[in-house]
């Protein structure tokens, strides 16, 4: 059996509470991504920011990138896919979820990133399809 921690980047640097969110978006650019898991003093996943949350609900409504936390933008509920959840369980939260990207967590330790890319390169085109089509559907939230 395939599991989310067989296809996820094992890379998964955080953004910090703390930050803000031009640091954050500094380490999107450094790091080849648009989107960071968010992790607070202790370490837990306390959410997750895009590159879009940053224009559209800081830049675009006059806020301060310099200025605002990475805090003020976390959102209430993050999903998250275990370790070792398999691959079509990443896919059906994916979908229900509409959610491009998934941090993987073993107990409570964030360890890997699943992207859209990652479970397409490891099922079936129908399958993929059935994730596009829903993410396509869904608001962009992540």
């Amino acid at each position: 059996m395939t599991t989310a921690r067989d296809i996820m980047t094992n890379s998964a640097e955080c953004a910090r509470t703390s930050e803000t969110l031009a640091e954050a978006a500094q380490k999107m650019r450094d790091l080849d991504v648009g989107a960071l898991p968010i992790c607070g003093d202790d370490d837990r996943l306390k959410g997750m920011i895009t590159d879009r949350d940053i224009v559209v609900d800081c830049v675009a409504k006059g806020g301060d990138p310099q200025t605002a936390k990475v805090e003020e933008f976390t959102t209430a509920e993050t999903v998250t896919i275990g370790a070792d959840d398999s691959i079509e369980e990443t896919l059906q939260t994916m979908i229900e979820h509409g959610v491009r990207r998934l941090p993987v967590i073993d107990g409570h330790d964030l360890i890997g990133m699943v992207s859209q890319a990652n479970v397409a390169k490891n099922l079936p085109d129908d399958q993929v399809a059935k994730l596009v089509e829903a993410i396509s559907a869904a608001p962009a939230n992540n």
